[in-house]
């Protein structure tokens, strides 16, 4: 397929690209608050030939594009919550409300609203559907993409693509990985109930932040002793919440923790080991330990098939701006994409936006900033894959649709 047309549309949104993203990252909402920024997308798309559905659960819209032709129907994905910090950059659009966009889903929404405008006009280049999904709530478990799903946001949809922007990662660069692509992540609050007391006496008290302390030492032999080398996990005891008096033994602790990890089996066996463990200090100490373990969002599992496709396209495709396609290894982030993965076939990739500047600042830093060169390559790279899935008979069909007769040619993948 000829993606020029695509390509000549998108240039001529650059400005309103860079625009929106800039009004978006200066007007920030969290998740599940996100009421100003759904108003924004949803005026974006009022007049113009698309079906639209809102709420989805608290804030997600669907957007369907119907080219009227019958054919395999493309979700598109991009989140447009931000996070409850307090921006410390110097640009000219910084936040000023007490939130911040310190993750780039500022730039996601930008650049899927400047590309779902050009499919609209290129209905005839394609056939079937694209379903673009804007989802609030990506940073704050449960997840806006398990809102989504469960009020049909992937009802009648094939195959589901999303991207990130990786400020970390070359910019001009697209990257990838199948399989398992992102961690899981589990969350877990533990209260230590002792008995307090005066310092002078110990003997009649049952001292809390010695119970934690004996608590998180050995929540740490979980990874180090309990599962594999080669196995991928983190155990992570975040808070301690001990603070009292130097003259008053302490009543009562409360530890709050994060775990991440690449199978559920692991997960499944570290909040094992985590009661099992509270339940034996707590027979040795003589004391109540009660365990709160929260799964919040699974394994990102990259269909391999899929990732395959999103790699040859990408590859393939002569993208102006893409001077490369690497893979990324697995991430240690989490994300709730990893939802629609579980549903439909999917496939979660990132573009690199290393900002043009002596420091770099991670994801959800004060100071994080992205390079928003980064915008035009993520709508040219999620167009070009998003119309050649649904032009290629022959994409991840478990019934290859080749035989007898193959109407995409030389380029047919089952043909390689």
């Amino acid at each position: 397929m000829n993606f020029e047309k695509l390509y000549t549309l998108l240039d001529k949104k650059s400005d309103e690209m860079i625009k929106n993203r800039r009004y978006l990252h200066e007007h920030p909402e969290v998740s599940f608050q996100e009421e100003k920024t759904s108003e924004f997308i949803l005026k974006h798309y009022a007049d113009k030939d698309v079906k639209v559905e809102y709420p989805l659960g608290t804030h997600g819209i669907k957007v369907t594009i119907d080219s009227g032709k019958p054919g395999k129907t493309v979700a598109l994905r991009a989140d447009f919550d931000a996070l409850p910090i307090q921006e410390e950059t110097d640009l000219p659009f910084a936040s000023k409300n007490g939130a911040m966009h310190a993750c780039g889903h500022d730039g996601h929404t930008a650049y899927l609203l400047a590309l779902a405008d050009c499919l609209i006009e290129l209905k005839s280049e394609f056939t079937g559907k694209v379903v673009i999904l804007h989802q609030h709530a990506e940073e704050a478990p449960p997840g806006g993409a398990k809102e989504m799903i469960e009020a049909g946001a992937l009802e009648g949809v094939d195959a589901v693509f999303g991207c990130h922007f990786m400020n970390m990662m070359q910019p001009g660069k697209a990257y990838y990985h199948a399989g398992p692509t992102q961690h899981a992540r589990s969350k877990f609050i533990i209260k230590v109930q002792g008995q307090g007391g005066h310092a002078s006496m110990p003997q009649d008290a049952n001292d809390a932040i010695l119970i934690a302390s004996q608590v998180v030492i050995n929540l740490q032999s979980i990874v180090s002793r309990r599962i594999s080398s080669m196995e991928s996990a983190v155990l992570t005891i975040g808070s301690f919440d001990g603070k009292g008096q130097a003259n008053i033994i302490k009543d009562c602790v409360t530890l709050e923790g994060d775990v991440r990890c690449l199978t559920d089996e692991t997960n499944h066996f570290i909040e094992r080991e985590i009661r099992r463990i509270c339940v034996g200090i707590a027979q040795a100490y003589a004391c109540e330990i009660k365990v709160d373990y929260t799964i919040d969002y699974p394994v990102l599992y990259n269909d391999t098939k899929l990732t395959e496709f999103v790699y040859k396209t990408l590859q393939k495709a002569k993208i102006p701006e893409l001077k490369g396609v690497e893979d990324s290894g697995i991430q240690n982030p989490s994300e709730d994409f990893a939802y629609y993965a579980q549903v439909k076939p999917a496939c979660f990739f990132y573009i690199g936006a290393k900002p043009d500047a002596e420091a770099v600042y991670p994801h959800h830093h004060p100071k994080f900033e992205i390079n928003e060169e980064a915008l035009m390559l993520a709508a040219k790279s999620v167009g070009t894959i998003a119309l050649q899935y649904l032009n290629d008979p022959c994409i991840c069909d478990e019934k290859c649709q080749c035989e007898p007769a193959c109407d995409c040619g030389e380029s047919c993948d089952c043909r390689e």
